[in-house]
């Protein structure tokens, strides 16, 4: 555990460096992780506050604020982890774990944003200001060939900013979950995987909320309301679900007729082109409404 408490002080001090930060900030969690379910509490908050008395001593050297913020950091991931790792402890199924700890990370972040508004700061608003700054430091050119008035841009993504917060806490989440475990389980702990990636099915309801949605876009206009607000980060939501669905179903394809995994594999590359994305959403939608699989398994 030495070893991890070592690694969790390198990734802590080189989340500023900007090479480096991309890869190590996503990565914050899994040391931490890894040393709470193999440790006893006691044990592990030695290791753990000395690791971050060490990255306060030395960040401090480079910035006296530097350290303050690092420790900042890691106690904001701190939450989900303890919430991640007593379910491990206790064997919960993956999705519970997954669930727990994007709830536990995106709580954290709304309560962010209450206290910051309590104490008068406005991070929206800077987040507003910061946007309409790159915008206007974009070539003449360029801001010409923008369809939409740079104002209405900057507040439908105001507006989104929920979406980016829950993609913030599932993308923080998967990866220290997917990394924790295997190491994890190459330890000699049990600790549950999801389901293989073919027997992946959304819930009926999810389709019904999907066209739901689908036709109250249709109809409500107003930019600033909160029903628009609502189906501005619920709609894609939804779309990456039953994308994801979609590629479920090609492997479970792939699965009954004995095929190769390429074929699910290049789907997985499509999804980044626009087109493709919403036709493998249709597709998702279809396979979560009918049952394709079955008809196709008892064939």
């Amino acid at each position: 555990m030495l070893g991890w408490s070592i690694a969790y002080i390198f990734l802590l001090l080189s989340i500023f460096l900007p090479p480096l930060s991309l890869i190590t900030a996503a990565l914050l969690m899994v040391p931490v992780l890894i040393m709470y379910v193999k440790l006893g509490t006691r044990r592990f908050l030695v290791h753990y506050i000395v690791s971050l008395a060490v990255v306060y001593f030395v960040a401090s050297l480079l910035a006296g604020w530097l350290g303050a913020l690092l420790v900042s950091v890691s106690i904001f991931f701190l939450p989900p982890v303890i919430q991640m790792g007593n379910l491990y402890k206790k064997r919960a199924a993956a999705r519970t774990v997954l669930t727990a700890g994007t709830l536990t990370l995106l709580g954290e972040l709304l309560l962010t944003l209450i206290v910051c508004s309590m104490f008068g700061l406005n991070p929206i608003g800077s987040m507003k200001r910061l946007m309409m700054e790159s915008m206007q430091t974009l070539p003449v050119q360029m801001q010409g060939m923008m369809r939409i008035d740079m104002d209405i841009l900057v507040q439908l993504a105001v507006q989104m900013l929920p979406l980016y917060m829950i993609g913030f806490s599932l993308f923080y989440v998967v990866i220290s979950h997917w990394l924790a475990r295997k190491v994890l389980v190459r330890s000699g702990e049990s600790i549950p995987a999801f389901k293989p990636v073919k027997d992946w099915m959304l819930p009926k309801s999810f389709v019904w909320l999907y066209l739901l949605a689908l036709i109250l876009e249709m109809f409500v206009k107003d930019s600033k309301s909160m029903i628009f607000t609502v189906l501005l980060n619920l709609l894609p939501l939804l779309m990456a679900a039953f994308a994801i669905q979609a590629i479920a179903f090609l492997f479970f394809v792939a699965h009954v007729k004995r095929w190769n995994k390429t074929l699910p594999i290049m789907g997985i590359f499509l999804l980044l082109v626009p087109p493709a994305y919403f036709m493998f959403s249709l597709l998702g939608v279809f396979d979560a409404l009918f049952p394709i699989r079955d008809r196709m398994a008892s064939k």
